[in-house]
């Protein structure tokens, strides 16, 4: 059940999404040069589950069967610390760059298939054993994806086109997705989703969006549903490459982690009703995320995985110091410390979601949410001090970075010469400047500032989102205790003494 890199790229291949890069159609994903490499590193992150070092902590046994262990329903704690690692581990693969890595959304769809219940609620589900039924629909997806291991891209927004309208006052009420009519075979769905990462996946996944802003109970636009990436009139246009084809060793990060991003159009798709989770429902489709926990055991896989990149950040830091000498210096242990601050906060809210985890009405071990809605505010805010301090600490070194055919050139013996280090040649030296640039300044690397600072929403509506659901009922209590709470009498005091 958990597959190897070679069946992912079989399916790949013979089930090519309809990916449009540079004006052209991708035929084959696994093999042109803007996707192969990708490709091939999201299949080394399957060969991964089964290297004996690392199986039983990526994968787990349920029926007789292996899956991988982001398919795990927590129950307990333990359940949950087993899964944390795994995240991070995955995470690790990638030095933490691969956002949208395929444990991201395999989450998303065991909290909501566990949860199936809540999409019954919909007006439009149908009985029991009909097809129409929405919290089997859910369910059975779940299973699905978890039996065959696949990898689901998702897409919640919609284009930028007037962010002061709703989507139905636009000049065609068909820019964003959404419902043109239903038929006996499913729904047909026309308009275009942002922003799909990663969309070599198998699948996509169109949840709920929680922004859904329309007059009245119901809405087009609130649909729930997973279709693969093949299907007819489902197109994918991409962005510009970052992978640019250059040797790994100058492009350590962009050369095979660019996962790419894409936004979605639906030209008159048909979503079989068996693949429909909810429909027109705007409450259950707002609170779907929340209700059903998908978004806390989502944050809990992104923490562990911001985990994982900071710890790359410190490591790649302290190489920096370490290669060039500067350790002595209280400016540099200074920026330093503050990577290490960042990665204990992190690794303490980590720690503090699983120690206040509870079950849920479903069953489900859940982290508690107050750790990681704090996570999730903070760390977009401080990523780019992370970027900054690799820059000043590397400063002018990460700019002249001739290539490794520069090295191999006319030039070579010059190059070994003037641009070694106190504790490296000047290829060890180039090879790690050439990754902090890739991390920090390459345009992978403004790509990662840029989605950090965007990976859960706007930051604005992120705090206001906290503020909303924050209990501060408890502090405002003890401080109003505090003022009210009788004085002692100061004469009485005064004579007693």
């Amino acid at each position: 059940m958990a597959r190897t890199g070679q069946q992912f790229l079989d399916r790949l291949r013979l089930n090519p999404p309809h990916l449009y890069i540079d004006g052209q159609r991708v035929e084959d994903a696994t093999t042109h040069p803007a996707t192969r490499n990708i490709a091939h590193s999201l299949a080394g992150l399957y060969d991964l589950q089964h290297d004996p070092r690392y199986r039983d902590v990526l994968t787990f046994e349920e029926g007789g069967e292996r899956h991988a262990t982001a398919f795990m329903v927590p129950r307990t704690k333990e359940d949950l610390r087993r899964i944390g690692e795994a995240h991070r581990l995955r995470a690790n693969y990638s030095l933490g760059t691969l956002g949208r890595a395929p444990d991201y959304m395999n989450t998303n769809v065991m909290a909501a298939g566990i949860a199936s219940a809540y999409f019954d609620q919909c007006e439009s589900s149908g009985e029991p054993g009909s097809g129409r039924n929405f919290s089997e629909n859910m369910r059975r997806y779940f299973e699905y994806v978890r039996d065959h291991d696949l990898c689901l891209t998702h897409a919640l927004t919609n284009p930028q086109v007037n962010r002061s309208k709703q989507a139905s006052e636009l000049p065609d009420p068909y820019i964003a997705m959404g419902i043109v009519e239903e038929t006996e075979a499913g729904v047909i769905v026309r308009g275009a989703r942002m922003l799909a990462t990663l969309p070599i996946a198998d699948e996509i996944l169109i949840f709920p969006s929680t922004v859904i802003k329309e007059n009245g109970d119901r809405s087009r636009y609130a649909i729930g549903f997973g279709l693969p990436t093949n299907t007819k009139g489902l197109y994918f246009q991409c962005r510009e490459p970052f992978d640019l084809g250059r040797d790994v060793e100058d492009h350590p990060l962009s050369s095979r982690f660019d996962e790419q991003d894409a936004f979605v159009i639906f030209d008159d798709v048909l979503v079989p009703w068996e693949r429909v989770f909810l429909m027109y429902d705007m409450t259950l489709a707002n609170q779907a995320y929340a209700r059903t926990d998908a978004v806390l055991h989502m944050a809990y896989q992104v923490v562990n995985q911001k985990v994982s990149k900071t710890e790359a950040f410190l490591g790649l830091a302290q190489s920096i110091v370490d290669t060039v000498g500067s350790g002595q210096f209280q400016h540099v242990q200074s920026k330093v410390s503050e990577i290490i601050v960042t990665l204990e906060i992190m690794k303490a809210l980590r720690v503090a979601a699983v120690e206040g985890a509870q079950l849920n009405a479903y069953g489900v071990m859940t982290p508690a949410r107050g750790p990681l809605d704090a996570a999730r505010n903070y760390y977009p805010a401080i990523y780019p001090r992370l970027n900054e301090i690799i820059q000043l600490l590397g400063a002018s070194g990460i700019i002249m970075m001739p290539s490794r055919a520069d090295r191999e050139g006319p030039l070579g013996a010059f190059i070994e010469k003037h641009l070694q280090a106190t504790n490296a040649s000047a290829e060890e030296r180039l090879k790690l400047f050439r990754l902090a640039w890739d991390l920090t300044l390459s345009s992978f690397g403004a790509r990662q500032n840029l989605y950090e600072k965007h990976f859960f929403g706007d930051p604005i509506r992120m705090h206001s989102a906290l503020y909303e659901v924050y209990d501060k009922k408890p502090y405002v209590q003890r401080i109003r205790e505090f003022i009210h709470q009788p004085q002692p009498n100061q004469s009485k005091t005064v004579a007693a003494d």
